[in-house]
């Protein structure tokens, strides 16, 4: 991790705790969105970070009262499948990185984790949340699919039962829920989360980085191959936003009102 990047403290901060570092995403006026500057600084700096030898361990974490609230509706970009399939390979690069990387990885959850936050989240290894945190697919109040890897991880968490609920239903999972049913480790209260965080990152970083790199690799390739999924999430996701029930879903999004689906199939 070059020095640059440790002192940017605009999109996304890096902050160096010996061995380990805390990547915080720092756009709390978007609640963290995953706006374009959080995803460039996310793309360059995780595979540098996972590549870097000193770095044995990360911690994930975001500034003010939300963890990520998802990708940034108020600026998607071209909605075409090509495009959109474009851009979720670039978000692929990186989050596969994260999730198959032979180092330990720690989310800090210290509010909203929605959307694409909801899948960051279960693309770390332990999930610590704080007593104010909660997580909501979001995906289904907006008409997209699932990306960033969640219908991969979620039910690897916590079963396919489970998983379809939350999924389908898009209600919100508060912290003590998502600790009873396997998305999170433990509740933390608010203010000591990012210690509490940073103390477990410590106990793992401590631990035989080549035992715990091989433990993770056994573990993602006992469910088949990642490449083969996140293909196939990308096309749906195509699919997904260049339907009207996506439009139908933006507009309701920023004009703030219940969208109507029901109203778009009818008018097929």
């Amino acid at each position: 991790m070059t020095s640059d990047m440790m002192r940017d403290g605009e999109a996304v901060l890096f902050e160096r705790h010996e061995d380990i570092v805390v990547v915080r995403i720092n756009s709390p006026a978007t609640r963290n969105a995953l706006e374009l500057r959080v995803k460039q600084k996310l793309e360059t700096g995780i595979p540098e970070l996972l590549g870097d030898r000193t770095t044995r361990c990360l911690v994930i974490t975001g500034t003010g009262d939300a963890f990520c609230a998802g990708g940034d509706i108020n600026n998607m970009g071209e909605r075409d499948a090509p495009n959109v399939r474009k851009r979720m390979q670039a978000a692929h690069a990186w989050a596969k990185r994260l999730l198959t990387a032979e180092k330990p990885v720690v989310a800090a959850v210290n509010g909203a984790a929605a959307g694409a936050g909801f899948s960051l989240a279960l693309l770390c290894d332990l999930v610590l949340v704080s007593d104010k945190g909660y997580f909501r697919a979001a995906f289904p109040g907006l008409g997209a699919a699932p990306d960033l890897g969640l219908a991969l991880t979620l039910p690897r968490a916590i079963g396919s039962s489970r998983a379809k609920d939350i999924l389908l239903t898009n209600r919100r999972v508060e912290a003590a829920e998502a600790v009873s049913i396997g998305i999170a480790k433990r509740v933390v209260p608010a203010a000591t989360l990012l210690e509490e965080a940073v103390a477990l990152a410590k106990e793992l970083a401590a631990g035989p980085a080549t035992s715990l790199g091989l433990t993770k690799t056994l573990l993602n390739n006992a469910y088949g191959p990642i490449e083969d999924f996140f293909a196939t999430e990308a096309f749906a996701q195509g699919v997904a936003f260049g339907s009207r029930e996506f439009a139908e879903g933006v507009d309701a999004f920023l004009h703030k009102r219940k969208p109507d689906f029901r109203k778009v199939t009818r008018n097929r």
